[in-house]
């Protein structure tokens, strides 16, 4: 007997469960997502990582219409952004001197624009697939990888993350990159829901990916070997510069002196590493101070690698351009040291302003005030040459993008990474970024030195593990050793192409069985 569409659903809802109120389901979802926090740093409650998105999946799982499936993906994003990015409150009203009503609808709005990626993960979830933890766990990933691009970015509060040093899992990482590991976590926390719904079998595929990470933590492959030649003393400098006073003109001869008395006692070291815009001009404007600190370095065989801002006035065509194009860069200079990289990703609105052409034909809006942009690093850069080895850089809030880092390590014996989290006071985010170089680490067998103003700076091993760690909002050297490794772990080989394919493989799959299914029900 055939079914018409009208009395399939009329079937549908008759032997629906009844749920709860959507008021109830929309807040138990922003709670869900607000609690995630609580699974990163620097709390650090991992389960939590697996909570958060079975609850998400449980709500998701009722016969709904494709409306309360999204609005409850929204709840559920909307408080995993408004919570986990709420450090952002610090560097809008704190720095940015906005009023403390305006940062919080500010947030607010961040929140449910962001939110709109678990929204649809909802909407897709309830309407175009099969409704297990294959399809959820794919769409998650999917989704966590669209931050990485889509409007620029905002590659933040992966699930992934919350296991940096669970290394029962995050094992996966060298081999998959952190979205393998997301993929895991996600497909657990779906299977334990569906378990407690005596669905036992969806548990087969998590144990076996789990048991496949326990094993490769077990045998602890090295996809990484030491390169053999002796460990590189470095001294990483964090000044402390307050974030009000940091780019202040009257401040910038202080600044300079902090940082070089700092460097005083350092000086014989292999390499000294000054953070993010630690000298804080135009190095056309610091010509005369850098040469003295050039000078020093040579003297006592040190290399010495600072964060600039760069004035390219070899690519100034007065004709065309209004200025010189200028970066936000890192440079190595001083004994057996050449390089100069440029931020590849840059922040939008803090960096450089979207669409700013449009303000050439809107002069009302722009103003009188002359506004101007970073402009953007080449994704072909050479290394950093230091003491004979090759030197991958990231740049702040680039280090958050796994696949811009696993270019820039390619090729290289170590890496580094420079910050200034001034920005964000002592709120979770400086910490959160920290475990994202941890993340890097671990994805591509390199051990990092981080170097910020405020903390935290640290040195990190190629297992991702903090070797050395500076305590914060202090004016402080961190002392130690880094270890030169050769070699390329499977993620640095082939990026996070794997996952996404079998990630689209089950998505089509799922879809394909639903429509099967759909179409046998109405008897066609």
């Amino acid at each position: 007997m055939r079914l018409s569409t009208h009395d399939l659903q009329k079937r549908l809802n008759a032997d629906k469960p009844k749920g709860l109120p959507m008021a109830l389901t929309v807040l138990i979802a922003w709670l869900a997502g607000a609690v995630f926090i609580f699974a990163l740093a620097p709390y650090n409650i991992w389960p939590l990582a697996l909570l958060s998105p079975a609850i998400l999946y449980a709500l998701l799982m009722p016969q709904m219409s494709g409306k309360r499936a999204f609005l409850i993906g929204q709840a559920y994003g909307t408080g995993l952004w408004c919570v986990g990015a709420f450090w952002l409150y610090t560097s809008i009203h704190v720095y940015g001197d906005t009023p403390a009503w305006l940062a919080l609808i500010m947030i607010a709005l961040m929140g449910l624009g962001m939110g709109l990626f678990h929204g649809f993960l909802g909407l897709v979830f309830n309407k175009m697939v099969g409704k297990q933890p294959l399809s959820f766990a794919a769409l998650w990933v999917l989704q966590e990888w669209m931050k990485t691009w889509l409007f620029t970015g905002f590659p933040w509060l992966f699930v992934g993350y919350a296991f940096t040093e669970q290394y029962w899992l995050s094992s996966l990482a060298p081999v998959a990159g952190v979205f393998a590991v997301s993929f895991v976590a996600v497909l657990l926390a779906a299977s334990l829901v569906e378990l407690l719904r005596r669905r036992a079998g969806y548990m087969v595929a998590s144990i076996a990916l789990l048991a496949l990470s326990t094993l490769l933590w077990l045998l602890n492959p090295q996809w990484t070997k030491p390169k053999g030649t002796p460990d590189v003393s470095v001294s990483l400098i964090q000044g402390n510069i307050p974030q009000d006073l940091k780019w202040l003109t009257e401040y910038q001869i202080e600044t300079l002196k902090i940082y070089a008395t700092l460097t005083r006692s350092e000086w014989g070291r292999d390499i000294i590493l000054w953070p993010e815009s630690s000298i804080p001009m135009f190095q056309t404007d610091a010509i005369g101070f850098i040469n003295e600190m050039v000078k020093m370095a040579k003297a006592t065989n040190t290399t010495w690698v600072t964060g600039i801002p760069y004035k390219d006035e070899a690519a100034f065509d007065e004709a065309q351009d209004k200025y010189p194009p200028f970066y936000n860069s890192v440079i190595a200079l001083g004994a057996e040291a050449e390089g100069l990289y440029k931020k590849q990703r840059l922040v939008p609105f803090g960096e450089y302003i979207p669409f700013e052409g449009l303000l050439d034909i809107l002069p009302n809006l722009a103003g009188s005030q002359e506004i101007m942009s970073y402009s953007r690093g080449s994704e072909a850069q050479s290394p950093l040459q230091v003491r004979g080895h090759n030197l991958g850089a990231a740049i702040c809030y680039e280090v958050a993008y796994p696949d811009t880092t696993r270019k820039n390590a390619i090729g290289t014996d170590f890496l580094l990474t420079i910050s200034n989290d001034a920005w964000f006071g002592t709120s979770a985010g400086p910490l959160q970024h920290l475990q994202m170089v941890q993340m890097r680490a671990l994805e591509n067998g390199r051990w990092f030195m981080r170097a910020t103003n405020t903390g935290v700076t640290a040195i990190i091993d190629h297992k991702g593990r903090i070797v050395e760690r500076a305590p914060q909002f202090e004016r402080t050297v961190l002392r130690g050793d880094v270890q030169a490794r050769t070699g390329n772990t499977p993620f640095m080989r082939v990026g996070h192409y794997p996952v996404l394919f079998v990630v689209a493989l089950l998505l089509l799959l799922s879809y394909l069985g639903k429509r099967a299914t759909t179409r046998a029900r109405l008897g066609k």
